[in-house]
């Protein structure tokens, strides 16, 4: 011990640096003043000494207290707490945004198939998903559709005269009877044709014309369309046959009368009909119908003619069941709500349109086809409106993201894989005409075994 001459006492406890112990020291300091009055101190302490710093000094007085491993113990404790609540924040995070996307991903699984056109197990869901092979890979975003003016605009009234100015005929000659068909601007009358070299004969015709606030474009549009199918022959396509295009007058297109007349107006009155009705049909006859259009629509594709607007609505038909496809003359105006306009100030039917039709204004034989597949959902839903639910400007998404209309309530499944195999995004993965024909054919036969 040392003692110096000042009042202060001073012990430096000091380890040798040779190795690492923990060394609990007690000194005890007895101060006296008389016999009887002493005052005993007792200190402790805790010595830690270690290898790597020798000759550590430990300084033991009053008046500093140096901080303790204890103090630096529970501050390392404290940063540890701290560190694993802030890991278990983050982790309980991602936690949460992982078990979001599973829910979001089960959601969309639930919505439609995943396995592809498959009919669900209830019929409320309307949409399905279609399992093509243009659909494997995940859809980010959807281009705008980009739809060009459509040709007809820019032909003029008298040009579109001239085209028909073989087949018309006198206006005289046309007697009109009742209105079967009446839009806005537009009407459809069955009319009596009599014949011109015997007036004693006469012919049934359709009889398409305006109303007298029509617009030049309209009527203009009205010639124009009507010659689409004009020169063609089939027993199973309707081409106008005379046109009375007398100055004054306003313009009539005349075709061959089919009884039941339009094919859209007959299924529903079908739907709508009494069991005990005449004109009730069976699923044999429905099929039929269709391998009438895909024999018509054949025809066609052969003579390397695209319809652009193959639909129930823009079909005849007549009491034997025979079926004749028309052009889509005042259709628009006939059937409003089958066409849109998607921002461009043309209506175009985009439930019937193929995708490459929608986004490129793409049409060919294989986007015929396409409509051709809703036409024969149109046919086994007795005339139902596809994609009813679906806004007109989302349906080139619903369409690129694999959605189509159900199998509709009733319709065996190898006729709803023929309408899928109809709505493939690639166009030459679609079935040719020829072969929907020979497919339609074969199934009608296998029905009319059970029969």
């Amino acid at each position: 011990f040392k003692r110096p001459q000042s009042n202060i006492t001073r012990v430096d406890v000091l380890c040798s640096g040779k190795v690492d112990e923990e060394a609990f020291l007690t000194m005890q300091l007895n101060l006296t003043i008389h016999a009887n009055n002493y005052t005993v101190l007792n200190f402790k302490r805790r010595k830690m000494c270690y290898k790597s710093k020798a000759l550590r000094d430990e300084k033991i007085d009053g008046v500093t207290t140096p901080t303790t491993s204890t103090q630096v113990f529970y501050i390392s404790v404290s940063v540890c707490c701290i560190v694993i609540f802030l890991v278990a924040i983050i982790l309980a995070i991602l936690h949460l945004h992982s078990m979001k996307r599973v829910e979001m991903e089960d959601s969309v699984s639930d919505s439609g198939s995943s396995q592809g056109l498959s009919q669900p197990s209830t019929q409320t869901t309307q949409y399905l998903r279609a399992d093509t092979p243009n659909n494997a890979a995940p859809v980010t975003s959807y281009p705008s559709l980009r739809i060009e003016k459509n040709d007809l605009r820019s032909v003029t009234l008298m040009e579109a005269k001239a085209k028909v100015k073989d087949i018309a005929i006198s206006r005289e000659r046309v007697t009109l009877r009742d209105v079967l068909h009446e839009g806005t601007f537009g009407r459809i009358f069955h009319g009596v044709l009599l014949d011109e070299k015997d007036p004693s004969k006469e012919k049934q015709v359709f009889v398409k014309t305006v109303k007298d606030h029509a617009s030049e474009v309209q009527v203009t549009m009205m010639l124009t369309e009507s010659c689409k199918l004009r020169g063609l022959h089939h027993r199973n396509l309707l081409p106008i046959s005379h046109v009375c295009i007398e100055d004054g007058e306003k313009p009539m297109v005349l075709l061959p009368f089919m009884a039941w007349g339009n094919l859209k107006l007959f299924l529903r009155q079908c739907k709508l009909a009494e069991a005990n009705n005449p004109q009730a049909i069976s699923q044999q006859d429905l099929v039929y119908m269709a391998i009438q259009i895909a024999c018509g629509m054949s025809y066609l594709a052969r003579r390397e003619v695209i319809h652009k607007d193959l639909a129930a609505r823009n079909c005849v038909i007549d009491d034997n069941m025979q079926v004749k496809i028309t052009d889509n003359a005042l259709a628009r105006d006939l059937f409003p709500m089958d066409y849109h306009c998607l921002g461009d100030n043309e209506n175009r039917p985009v439930r019937w349109m193929a995708l490459e039709s929608l986004l490129n204004n793409d049409f060919s034989s294989a986007s015929d086809v396409w409509a051709f597949g809703v036409t024969l959902w149109e046919l086994m839903t007795l005339g139902q409106t596809p994609y009813v639910d679906i806004d007109p400007f989302e349906m080139s998404a619903y369409l690129k993201d694999g959605y189509r209309i159900a199998q509709p309530i009733n319709c065996p499944d190898e006729l709803f894989a023929v309408m899928a195999c109809c709505w493939a995004l690639d166009p030459e993965e679609r079935p040719k005409f020829q072969q929907l024909v020979q497919c339609l054919t074969e199934f009608h036969a296998a029905l009319g075994a059970y029969v």
